[in-house]
Order: structure tokens, then sequence, then C-alpha cells
């Protein structure tokens, strides 16, 4: 962590060298002095750090001491290039003034506009058919949910240790297709040892309305408990048979607290707990204890089979490296998870150098016996962590910010990680693509598990295992990298709070990048968002904002925008004069006022964006539209560099094809149309849709034939139409 700091400011230096360098003087071989000494530091710090697990404590007390200075140094780096930035600025206000002539200024280069890709060869998901040695719990626990002719409400718990895969093995059988079909519906709650239970009941009963087709309550985000309770169970008493799955249960008082929400009825309904605690587990499978299951270790071979799967070609350890595997199979006892984690260290050591597989074996020594199973996987996951390359320690360590068992979104982590200066450019790629190389290495190793993907794999969703959690926790805790408060929420005066305001504290904060309102209900930006000038992602989306001020436009670096929730018709050509000199924005979402195929018409089509704007939003990858448009924007045929495009409810009328303007885009790969047309076909016309992978229609009623034109590219992977449709 200290090596990523001090990283950080010599970037910030060498900035100051390129960008400010004729601003300095005589200062610059100072400024080059500090920076060959850092640079000596930094190679220090690399192999301190490589040994930071059994460094001695006056090495440990130095590098936490070093670690304090750089962040100091950076923080120190960024108020004065800040103050070097305004003087310049006013350099050139002055030159324009007063006609002094500008001197030639080195300027950055152009940034690399290579369009994002995601190479398919990386080892993106922890598959559940890699955790072997799962069919035959797979087929028991089918037979306990499916067997006998009793009617009751029948509860099914698994019990384990973390890191044993009983999540992985319930989802098995969760989503087989027997058990969809006895029991149409379903829902999948996590709980988690710090849940809030009200959260989990109105999940719960979104769930249950999206598998039922209704519409969900809106009064639910009012009710209390008791109430939300009872939602549920009428729900369920007029529901066909249904299959629950409460994940991650840590005590009985959850399950005494929620088994009064589920009907006991006469359709035989099951529910399926996993838990860490056999307490827990009987308490809940009161009726009969054989309906516990007890999840144990792997066993030796498929241990065996787990492990050389993760590692060696064909799935064989090499003769010269059986004994040293064989001991370090024996430190993981039987734990997938801790299997999955040294096979994701070991798969980045050369199987020619049996130094480095013993070196990894000795690690994982002494310190290790007479202690319990689970202190064991969490050394073996402190190793994979200890091996990583600095910058992905940084990276990883960041995840803690996010709360236990969260699904963390893919893209808005790769935004933060690229917002906290945590990756570094590199020739001939662009910024998003180095960041998904560094998620892909720490999924390649084990330490993310992706949880939700789009079109080919790619990854959407994503989640740290509890018991890697705690040891990030720990680590970050000890870098003092981000810290976690657990103090009690803030009390409202009042449940039905009308309006809030941003405080003005925050637009203080000059060197932020990263601001989520999303979900409050703010309804005004100030025009000091303007002090933001480093800001790089703003999500005001579900909020009560209508309108930005004109100072969004000084955000020069601003890349992600979600905004306009209740966006009006006369609203749009404002849109579109304010996103015309964001010429960083990579993601941009935008909605109108309504909800469903009842969302107000939106003009995106202003007079100063003619066929010469070339520049107009060129960096954007992601566009996603909601809101009746009277005809496609001109802008969107120009978005070389758009990789997807949602339009929701455009609702356009017969001759306004939204293919038409898409077909020459070269790098868009996903389409989603939903409501966005009212004609009888679309036409995929030859020579476009070179890179299209994913083509979603959804409440197109009015579509009756698709016709695709010779020479159309054949790879897209999901055509998911919700209305008729033939090719022609």
């Amino acid at each position: 962590m200290a090596e990523t700091v001090l990283s950080f400011v010599l970037a910030q230096l060498s900035t100051f060298l390129h960008e400010e360098g004729r601003l300095l003087g005589g200062l610059r071989p100072e400024v080059q002095s500090i920076m060959d000494e850092l640079e000596q530091m930094r190679a220090f710090l690399r192999e301190a750090e490589a040994k930071e697990e059994h460094a001695q404590p006056r090495l440990q007390a130095w590098i936490k001491q070093n670690l304090r200075a750089r962040h100091r140094v950076a923080g120190e780096i960024q108020s004065v290039k800040s103050r070097i930035e305004s003087i310049s600025e006013a350099h050139q206000r002055y030159q324009s003034e007063f006609g002094i002539p500008a001197q030639a200024s080195n300027s950055l280069p152009a940034v690399n506009n290579t369009t994002w890709r995601y190479s398919r060869d990386d080892a993106l998901l922890v598959e559940e058919a890699e955790l072997v040695g799962i069919d035959q719990p797979k087929k028991h626990l089918i037979s306990q949910l499916l067997e006998g002719d009793d009617h009751k409400l029948k509860v099914v718990s698994v019990v384990g240790m973390g890191g044993l895969g009983k999540t992985t093995l319930v989802k098995k059988v969760h989503e087989d297709p027997e058990v969809r079909r006895h029991f149409p519906v379903r829902a999948w709650v996590t709980v988690s040892e710090t849940c809030d239970f009200q959260f989990l009941l109105k999940d719960l009963i979104r769930q249950l309305h999206k598998e039922g087709k209704k519409p969900v309550p809106q009064s639910i985000e009012s009710m209390t408990t008791t109430e939300l309770k009872k939602i549920v169970k009428d729900f369920l008493q007029q529901a066909g048979r249904y299959a629950i799955v409460f994940d991650d249960v840590w005590d009985v008082e959850f399950w005494n607290t929620i088994k009064f929400a589920l009907p006991e009825s006469s359709r035989g309904n099951r529910v399926i707990l996993t838990t860490r605690k056999a307490d827990v587990a009987y308490a809940s499978c009161i009726e009969s204890r054989r309906f516990v299951y007890r999840m144990e270790p792997l066993s030796t071979e498929d241990s065996r089979t787990l492990f050389c799967s993760k590692i060696f070609d064909g799935g064989n350890c090499p003769d010269h490296l059986m004994n040293v595997a064989e001991g370090i199979l024996d430190k993981c006892e039987g734990l997938p998870l801790a299997i999955l984690a040294i096979s994701g260290l070991l798969a980045s050591k050369d199987v020619n150098r049996i130094d480095e597989w013993e070196m990894v074996r000795r690690s994982l020594g002494g310190e290790l016996e007479g202690t319990g199973k689970l202190d064991r996987v969490k050394k073996i996951l402190s190793l994979s962590y200890s091996d990583l390359p600095w910058h992905l320690k940084t990276c990883l360590l960041y995840t803690s910010i996010y709360p236990e068992d969260y699904e963390i979104g893919c893209s808005d982590l790769i935004n933060l990680w690229i917002a906290e200066r945590f990756v570094e450019w590199r020739e001939g790629m662009n910024i998003e693509d180095v960041a998904w190389g560094y998620f892909s290495e720490l999924v390649n190793r084990s330490l993310i598990q992706v949880t939700g993907v789009f079109y080919e794999g790619l990854p959407d969703y994503c989640r740290i295992h509890d018991l890697l959690r705690e040891v990030i926790l720990l680590k970050s805790g000890e870098q003092n990298m981000v810290t976690v408060t657990t103090g009690q929420p803030t009390t409202w005066p009042s449940e039905k709070v009308r309006r809030l305001e941003i405080p003005n504290e925050i637009f203080n904060l000059f060197h932020l990048k990263h601001l989520d309102l999303s979900g409050t209900r703010v309804e005004r930006v100030p025009k000091a968002i303007g002090k933001l000038q480093h800001l790089e992602f703003l999500d005001l989306g579900d909020t009560g904002v209508r309108e930005l001020p004109m100072e969004i436009l000084k955000l020069q670096k601003l890349r992600y925008l979600r905004v306009f929730q209740q966006l009006r018709r006369e609203d749009g050509k404002e849109l579109c004069s304010s996103l015309a000199n964001l010429t960083s924005l990579r993601e941009l979402s935008v909605a109108s006022i309504g909800k469903g195929d009842d969302h107000e018409m939106i003009d995106l089509n202003h007079p100063s964006l003619s066929s010469s704007s070339s520049s107009f939003l060129q960096s954007l990858r992601m566009l996603i539209l909601y809101g009746r448009l009277e005809k496609m924007p001109q802008w969107v045929a120009r978005l070389h560099g758009l990789i997807r495009i949602d339009l929701n409810w455009s609702r356009l009328m017969g001759e306004e094809d939204p293919l038409e303007s898409l077909h020459h885009l070269p790098n868009l790969g996903e389409i989603n149309l939903c409501g966005s047309y009212q004609g009888e076909g679309l036409c995929f016309k030859a020579g476009g849709f070179l890179n299209l992978k994913r083509l979603e229609l959804k409440r197109m009623e009015g579509l009756r034939w698709m016709r695709v034109e010779e020479g159309v590219t054949h790879g897209y992977s999901a055509l998911e139409p919700s209305s008729r449709a033939v090719f022609v």
C-alpha cells in the first residue's frame, strides 16, 4: 500500500514536470531530485511490502510511518497543483484581455480512444461446475425438497463452516429445472450477520411480485415490519407452491421472526436455509432433524481434482510437484474456498520452479499448526493477498468500502478504481481496458467472485467472500486505506421528509472524484458543484433533480453522469447544450418524467449539434435513455466509440427505425430496446452491426417481422423478443 501511494506521488510529480514545468522555473532540478529519491524508496518498499508478513516490528513500523508521510505528500501535491492550475487559468485570461501572445505550452497527449475490449480467454467465473463433489449433495437436497406427500411447510437447512460452498450448492439446487417446475414461485434472500430486517422483507416482496408478474405495492417504503410481513404472507397464501432460500442466517431470532410471514397452506411449500451455526439449523428444522444437511469438506480425491483443474492444463499434476502439492492440499483440509485461493496464487507461478512452490508450502507451515480451520483459511487468503502485485493489492483493499454480502456493480467498481487513480495508463490501451485487466486478474486468482454476467460472459455483478472480506478489512485498517464507520444511522425528525439539500461542506472537497446521491430526495444541485474540478463520477439517478446549473460545464474530467429522472420535453435542448463540453464522458443515463410507457416526450436534437459537431460525446461508451422520442437524436449516429445503447419507452413511429442510426457504429456490441418502436418491422442492413453480440427486444407490440440482409454479422448471442417476430 505504501508503495502504491508512493507511485501516486511520483505520477503527480511527473505530471508537474510535464504540465506545469514552465511555471516551476528554477525549482525543476529540485523536483527531479525528489523524484529520484522517491524512485529509490519505491524500489525498497516493493521488496519490503512483499516480505511484510514476516517483517520485523521495526520494519513494519517504518513502512506505516512512511505510508502516512506519503499520504500527506500526495495531498500537498494535489493542493499545489490546484493552485498552479488556478494561476495558469488567470495567466491565460490576462493574455486574452491584454493581447499578450501565448508561448508554446506542453500539452498532454491525446487520450487513446481504443475501444473497450474484454478477453474471452480470461477465466472470468468460478463456475459452479468447478466445485467438484457437489453432485451427490445436490441430489440429496433435491430429493428432500420433493419427497413425501405431506402438504405442510418443510424447512431444509444446510449447515457448515464458511468456505465449504453452501451457497453454491443451494444455488444449484434452487435453479435445478425439476425444482423450478415443482415450485413456480421462488425467491432468494441473502441475510448476512448484520442485516436490516425491514430491508430484507421489502426485497422479498419485490422478488415475489416480480415472479408473479404483479406490480409492487408502492406503499411498502413507509410500512412497519408487521405490515410488511402481512404483505408477504397474503401474497404467498394466494400464490402457487413456493420455495424460498434464506442464505447465510446467523441467529435463531431471525428464523423465529421470519417464519410468521411464511404460511403453512396445503401446497407443500419449502424453505431452504444456509447457516454456519448448528443451533440455527436445528431450530428451523424442529419438525425433523433429518432435514438438516451438514456440509462436509471435499474428499482428498475431489480436493486434488479441484486443485489441479485450476492450475494445470489437462488437470494432471506433474510428478516433480506431486509431493509439494499434496503438502499444500493437506493445509487446505478440503475447503473449496481455500483450495481456489491457493490454486489461484500458484497458477501465477512457474511450474518448472519447484522452489517457488516450496516457498508457498513453507508459508503455510508452522503458523497453521494448532489453529482452527477458519484461521487456516484466513492465513491462506492472507497469503494470496500478499502475493498480489502492488497495484492489485490496492484495488482489492478498496472493496472494503462495500458492506458484507453486497452485490458490487463491476462497472461501478472499475469507475471508482479509475477515479481513485489506482489504474495506471499503458501505451496502446485506454484506461478502462487496463482497469478491466486488473479485475480479470483478481477473478483469475479467485479473490473476486463474479455473480452476474452480460453477454458472452462479460461481468456485471461481483462479490467478495465473507472470509476474504474479513482479511481485507484487517489489511485495509492496517494500511489506513479505508475507514469503515459503524455508528448509528441518522434519525430523521419525520419519516416523510419532502426535500433534502446537499450540505455545502461537500463542495469544499475540492479533490472529490466520486459523488453518488442516487436514491436520495435531493431536488437541487447548487452552483457550487463547479468547484469539484476533479469530479469524475456523478450519480443523481432516482432523485428530484430536473436541471443542472451551468457550472456543470466546468467538470471537464466527468466520465460518468446519471441524471434527469424527471426530465421534461423543454429540458432536452438544455441538456444537450450542457453535455457538449463534457468531452471525457464515458457513461450517460437520462430519463424523462413518468413510468413505464407513460414517459413524457423529450427532445434531444439541439440546433447547435449539426453534422459538423463531430466531437460531441465522442468518448461515450454507454448510453441509456428512458422516455418518448419524436425521432432519434442525430448525434447518436456519430458515437463511434459506443458499446451499448438502451432505448426504453422511446415509442418511435414506424418511419423512425432506430436501427438506421445505429448500423454503422463500429463498436456497438449490445442493443436493448424496450417499448422503443411502434413500427411493424426492423431491418439489419448489409455491412452494419459488425460487433453486435446481443439484441434484446421487449414490449414491441407492433413488431411483426425482422429482416437481416446478407453480410450482416451473425455474432449476437441472445435474441429475446417478447412479442411475435420472424426473420425474412
